[in-house]
């Protein structure tokens, strides 16, 4: 075999794998789904839950701690960088309501006809509870990836800043509508510590 066929052989060789590479980057997205496969269907999915920018939500929250299980149902909203939380139940604090714009907090209770603004305020616990947080999240940390069942998309992320609390998370999409179902946020030995459904949800 002369050296020029060597050549040749060796460039179309060289050129068939980088097919295979460019075919296995698009086709199985490894950066971000743990090597599963994901069409073009649920790529879109994806790509629709980690753009909502604005959204309307009634939310069933159950926080587990050490001492007891505590159960709340919240009304939801996102305007952009404007987010607003209301407390249906319990009865004991219902109507207190949370509105946040990026920097000013935001406690009203209604039924003591009471407000209170507290400026340059670090919004970070309760903002566990939003989607926007899980979503900046998934865009921040490496570690993100997805896994795909029947009828769900999920979404996972560890958070590396979080050493205790609130470190792994996962966001279930129900394939039918594009829309969350639940959210699960558990601690660094993976017990859950808040669990999510959303029984009401409305991406604007």
């Amino acid at each position: 075999m002369s050296k020029k066929t060597k050549i040749v052989l060796i460039s179309i060789f060289s050129i068939i794998l980088i097919f295979i590479a460019i075919f296995t980057i698009f086709n199985y997205k490894n950066d971000k789904s743990g090597n599963t496969i994901i069409n073009q269907s649920e790529e879109g999915i994806i790509d629709y839950i980690l753009n909502i920018s604005n959204y309307e939500a009634t939310l069933d929250i159950t926080v587990e701690t050490n001492k007891n299980t505590n159960k709340y149902k919240i009304k939801q909203s996102l305007n952009g960088k404007i987010s607003r939380q209301e407390v249906m139940e319990p009865s004991n604090i219902a109507g207190v309501i949370t509105e946040y714009d990026g920097e000013n907090l935001k406690v009203i209770n209604s039924q003591l006809n009471l407000e209170k603004t507290f400026q340059n305020y670090n919004y970070i616990i309760d903002n566990k509870l939003w989607l926007d947080s899980f979503i900046k999240d998934y865009q921040k940390y490496s570690n993100s990836k997805v896994t795909i069942e029947d009828d769900e998309v999920i979404l996972e992320v560890k958070d590396e800043d979080d050493k205790k609390y609130n470190v792994y998370k996962k966001l279930y999409i129900d394939k039918k509508t594009g829309k969350p179902t639940k959210m699960i946020v558990q601690d660094i030995n993976q017990k859950t510590l808040v669990y999510i459904l959303y029984t009401e949800i409305k991406i604007l």
